[in-house]
């Protein structure tokens, strides 16, 4: 095996293995000793930990999720990987929390994942990403969608800051990705409100379906 295909071999294996770290698993057993995914939301991520067990929780998962998709793109470029092979480690990392297999394959959605592995990626969409979350969390009041939202507008940050026809199909395909994933919570939202505008504005970041 050559150089840079022990190289990719290593990016590959850890950023899976990264993404597969059960954060909110974990934090979740610690700290009230109950199974994050059979609670709230029944997903294993920061919003759920973050509802069902508390706010400070909440934001260390969020920091490492973000932190293990960021980490699987920036150890594949430090081991001089192609920048094809940084975009595939950012992605397995999202496929790792998804289905890790500390848990029977069982994980999160992927959001936090992404996200750090986007923000590895391209690093010029971060300040356009954040003020537009911002702005959607303050008109819906909802988190999960105002990040997913938000995330819409990622390839056209890759079009327009780093006109990569590589980084926008990436960026498509890990949307498309999420979006299968939460397409179940969203059909759940709409069964408890009645209503796609109930899903989707909320009263408070308090209220919660």
């Amino acid at each position: 095996m050559d150089n840079n295909a022990a190289a990719t071999a290593i990016a590959i294996i850890a950023a899976y293995l990264m993404g597969a770290f059960p954060t909110a698993y974990i934090v979740a057993r610690l700290r009230k000793g109950i199974d994050i995914r059979e609670v709230g939301s029944k997903n294993m991520g920061a919003t759920n930990v973050l509802y069902e067990v508390g706010i400070p929780e909440g934001l260390f998962v969020f920091c490492v999720d973000v932190g293990k998709g960021a980490a699987a793109v920036m150890l594949a470029r430090w081991l001089g990987t192609a920048y094809t092979v940084q975009m595939a480690a950012g992605g397995i990392s999202v496929v790792g929390h998804a289905f890790p297999v500390f848990l029977k394959f069982r994980g999160g959605k992927g959001a936090g994942a992404c996200l750090g592995a986007l923000g590895a990626l391209m690093p010029w969409g971060i300040p356009y990403y954040f003020g537009l979350f911002v702005v959607l969390l303050l008109i819906s009041r909802t988190t999960t969608l105002s990040y997913g939202a938000a995330l819409l507008s990622v390839p056209f940050m890759a079009w327009l800051l780093y006109d990569s026809s590589e980084l926008i199909i990436f960026v498509v395909v890990m949307l498309a990705l999420l979006i299968t994933r939460y397409i179940p919570r969203m059909k759940e939202m709409y069964s408890t409100t009645g209503s796609w505008r109930g899903a989707i504005f909320r009263r408070s970041l308090k209220e919660r379906y």
